[in-house]
């Protein structure tokens, strides 16, 4: 995935992505560049319109959930119902939240590793 990062940020900057523009970026940031990563993206790459690429996976991941529909169709009950049960549940999902935050801290990989 950072090597496909890599390259969208060198096209971005108006620049073709190749092997020694993206190996730049990836050391800028302390990154590790295996050439046979980065050849086997630059390969599938080649001869490809990036935008073309990018408005295509675009709309593949239109019709992919992100999440919310839970809170869409069930969110407002409680304050509806009684009011009292909506503070309640905030205090639940703050401490479920902070939970989170501090086991993402420790996945073990960075985002660029």
């Amino acid at each position: 995935m950072k090597y496909v990062a890599a390259c969208m940020l060198v096209h971005l900057s108006g620049k073709v992505p190749n092997k020694e523009n993206v190996t730049a970026v990836l050391e800028a940031i302390g990154a590790e560049v295996e050439d046979k990563y980065l050849n086997s993206v630059l390969e599938k790459l080649k001869g490809q319109n990036i935008e073309g690429l990018i408005a295509s996976g675009s709309s593949k991941m239109a019709s992919v959930p992100s999440g919310g529909g839970a809170v869409a169709a069930g969110g407002g009950g409680g304050v509806a119902a009684g009011g009292a049960d909506a503070p309640a549940e905030e205090k639940k999902e703050e401490k479920k939240e902070e939970s989170e935050e501090e086991s993402d801290d420790d996945m073990g990989f960075g985002l660029f590793d």
